[in-house]
């Protein structure tokens, strides 16, 4: 397994469940990964070293957690060496790799999404904004964590954004922007697995991307999440499957370039249906999380089914009826700059109170758990709807003694205030 997040570690802890599985490698992994892996030492963007790897243990799959192994086409390279691999190649991984690839993708297939326009300078951008109503939403092009994405609330903002992305504060993702429409609904994540071909639903969540309680402040890459997403009903998960995911992948397949993998689509849920806001190429982080807690199913084999292209038989697989909920312990200055080092200590205190907890950006030194990144822990909970799985979560983060991080206090609000009928 690739990766070294609390995605990671979800994924890592439900393979290790797996009766299919033998031994598990990860690298670079982190101190939580270690519980269920033997951590080793590779350079991912050296596709030779890690193929080297495979073959001198005889791996049987590799699993790609990150999106940038992807955007750099790792996943191709494996298959090229005939290795099984969850996760889509170099030109699939597009759709996460590139905003303006993908939305090109929708208005060739007719997939619902926002009017936008591509952009390769600052001038051309500046211009396209007077085709767009305020709120206008700008997006830097490529891989940035997450973070790329300013919904200008003037035309002073969207302008801004615009010099900030082009003059280098998201590095190459900003080399092009893509300028949409600013919809209006709840946002969803729906997620499905495909073998290129066949396509099987994998669950909904709810992610909730501001970094301060009441969603203010700046994206961060998701600060906690739930699922199921009751929002998202079963008939919208048909038209999603069925105006969404299903024509995207068919769309790949007729290009030449099959997606196999897990796709993730972040959804706005407007007045007039589902819209596609984005494509991820991996599980979501943190909706993988609880996905995996709630996830009843045999991972490995699902993820080896749908490397070996043989989803055509396998039915959706089961979750719990239990809604999960995670929240993230981030380290102070996050998204900006994170304080790292900070002391991390009663996991297995806060374990007590009913919850999983996820390590994301820790290290050990010196014996001792550290933070080593921005988002640190993921403190998940399993409950009988959302209410009480955030109770239960934060009863446990109540017990974890981080003196350098932060959380938000109302993951989950959306759900709670419906269950209580508000």
């Amino acid at each position: 397994m690739i990766g070294s997040g609390g995605r990671e570690h979800a994924l890592a802890w439900k393979l290790a469940q797996s009766p299919s599985l033998e031994k598990l490698y990860a690298t670079p992994g982190n101190p939580g990964i270690a519980q269920h892996a033997e951590l080793v030492t590779l350079d991912i963007a050296d596709h030779a070293a890690v193929i080297l790897f495979c073959g001198e243990r005889d791996i049987d799959l590799v699993v790609v957690g990150p999106e940038a192994p992807l955007v750099d086409g790792l996943a191709e390279s494996l298959r090229t060496a005939d290795i099984f691999v969850f996760g889509p190649d170099k030109t699939a991984a597009q759709l996460e790799g590139s905003k303006g690839f993908t939305k090109d993708l929708c208005a060739r297939a007719d997939i619902p999404t926002a009017g936008y326009v591509r952009a390769s300078s600052a001038e051309d951008a500046l211009a396209a904004l007077d085709g767009f109503a305020i709120p206008v939403v700008i997006k830097a092009d490529g891989l940035a964590a997450g973070k790329g994405v300013i919904i200008a609330e003037t035309r002073g903002e969207a302008e801004a954004a615009i010099r900030d992305m082009f003059d280098g504060s998201f590095g190459e993702a900003g080399a092009e922007v893509v300028i949409e429409e600013f919809l209006t609904g709840e946002e969803a994540s729906f997620f499905a697995i495909t073998d290129g071909e066949n396509v099987v639903p994998f669950g909904t969540a709810q992610d909730h991307k501001r970094v301060g309680d009441g969603d203010v402040g700046p994206n961060t890459g998701g600060m906690g999440a739930y699922s199921p997403a009751p929002v998202l009903t079963e008939e919208l998960q048909q038209r999603v499957m069925d105006e969404i995911i299903k024509p995207t992948v068919a769309a790949m397949a007729a290009d030449g370039t099959p997606y196999s993998g897990v796709l993730f689509a972040g959804l706005m849920l407007t007045e007039s249906g589902p819209q596609l806001i984005e494509y991820n190429a991996r599980f979501g982080d943190p909706e993988c999380q609880v996905l995996m807690m709630r996830l009843e199913d045999d991972l490995a084999k699902l993820m080896m089914r749908t490397a070996r292209g043989d989803l055509a038989q396998t039915i959706a697989p089961a979750f719990s009826a239990e809604t999960a909920l995670t929240v993230v312990m981030a380290a102070k200055g996050y998204p900006a700059i994170p304080e790292k080092g900070g002391r991390i200590r009663n996991l297995a205190r806060a374990e007590r109170e009913g919850a999983k907890i996820f390590q994301a950006g820790t290290a050990e030194v010196d014996g001792a758990l550290v933070a080593s990144g921005g988002r640190v822990l993921n403190v998940t909970a399993l409950g009988a709807n959302a209410t009480e799985a955030q109770a239960k979560a934060y009863a446990a983060v109540d017990q974890i003694d981080f003196e350098s991080g932060f959380c938000r206090r109302d993951i989950g609000w959306r759900e709670v205030a419906r269950e209580a009928g508000k």
